[in-house]
């Protein structure tokens, strides 16, 4: 459900637990009420947006919360065990209870760890993010899977536990740089393939300024994940379809050490799977071709060095899709007609490859 008001959007996430994404300007202020009874909540963050941090924590002062900052390092850096062990490790010396809670103020990098820490602390406490990014509004800070990464790769430890509140307030993208905004759009375009095609021909009608129509942009996206989510909750089904372009994405970040943006990856990633749908006689030329003209009309990558194949294959193979040692992917079979592609052959995966290998 969506209902708008006051120039705010709520989207409602359905499920057991359901919540409402709030979009708009200024919500910082909505954050104390969607954590009533917390005597203290912790607000974790990164340098970057510390001052959107100390404003959420003087939202929560003025409303009679304490609060306990906690920094963590900056983007996937930030997603590790270590960072989360400091933050469970300041939880413990703030003496947080069950009643209490966590926000995560940033991308979805810290949003992830965020809700990763909520879920283990005292086996769940009360989260919301305060997303900065657009990455973090469209995908990270909806949905309720938290986690972190590991040696073995990305988002291998983690746990559903969905927020109570999502605020997604828009002001913060007006500052952000093109290198900053431009990753999180492969997630909006990857929700235009699988759901909603009003998606790709606004970006196609907008592709030398898309922030004219990024509100909207925004919460098409947002739409799509929280019907998807709502539906799904713990990714037995429909909602693997939100992971497509991310097993070939998540494999680059791996073998990169997540040095290029998750939004970066994930643009190629869905080049690859439109070759690997096209070759696998699942989708028309087309269509194919229309993944690389939206991603490179919009700055994104669509092309990854032929060298690294054997590097990505085997990271490809511990991806949280695949069964046993067959590898699946999220293809489509039309615009908005997403499936699955069991057990494609190393054949046609390498002959896939060579179509994005720069």
């Amino acid at each position: 459900m969506t209902i708008h008001g006051d120039d705010v959007t709520a989207i409602t996430v359905g499920g057991d637990q359901p919540y409402d994404v709030l979009v708009g300007h200024e919500l910082i202020d909505r954050l104390p009420s969607l954590l009533p009874g917390a005597a203290q909540v912790a607000v974790l963050h990164t340098a970057t947006v510390r001052a959107t941090a100390d404003r959420a924590a003087e939202a929560l002062r003025r409303a009679g919360r304490a609060v306990l900052p906690v920094e963590v390092p900056d983007a996937e850096a930030g997603k590790s065990i270590d960072a989360a062990t400091r933050c469970w490790d300041a939880l413990g010396g703030g003496g947080f209870t069950r009643t209490d809670a966590v926000v995560g103020v940033g991308g979805g990098a810290v949003t992830d760890l965020a809700g990763f820490v909520a879920a283990c602390w005292l086996r769940g406490v009360r989260w919301v993010p305060v997303a900065t990014s657009l990455l973090g509004m469209v995908d990270a800070a909806v949905g309720g899977k938290t986690g972190v990464n590991t040696a073995a790769g990305k988002n291998l430890v983690g746990a559903f536990h969905p927020p109570v509140g999502v605020l997604c307030d828009l002001a913060a993208l007006a500052s952000l740089p093109a290198d900053e905004l431009v990753p999180g759009l492969a997630e909006v375009v990857k929700c235009g393939f699988i759901a909603d095609p009003r998606i790709l021909e606004l970006i196609e009608a907008h592709t030398g300024d898309v922030t004219g129509v990024l509100r909207e942009l925004v919460e098409r996206s947002v739409r799509v994940k929280a019907r998807v989510v709502s539906d799904d909750l713990r990714e037995s089904g429909l909602r693997e379809i939100l992971n497509y372009g991310h097993t070939l994405g998540h494999a680059i970040e791996m073998v990169e050490g997540y040095t290029w943006r998750h939004g970066q990856a994930v643009s190629v990633g869905l080049v690859y799977a439109a070759a690997l749908a096209r070759r696998a006689g699942r989708l028309d030329d087309a269509t194919a071709a229309r993944h690389g003209d939206v991603l490179s009309a919009l700055g994104l990558p669509v092309r990854y060095p032929a060298a690294a194949w054997s590097d990505l294959l085997a990271a490809m193979r511990v991806d949280k899709k695949a069964r046993g040692a067959r590898l699946r992917f999220v293809v489509l079979d039309g615009i908005a007609r997403p499936s699955i592609l069991e057990g494609p052959g190393d054949e046609e995966l390498e002959a896939a490859y060579r179509e994005v290998a720069s």
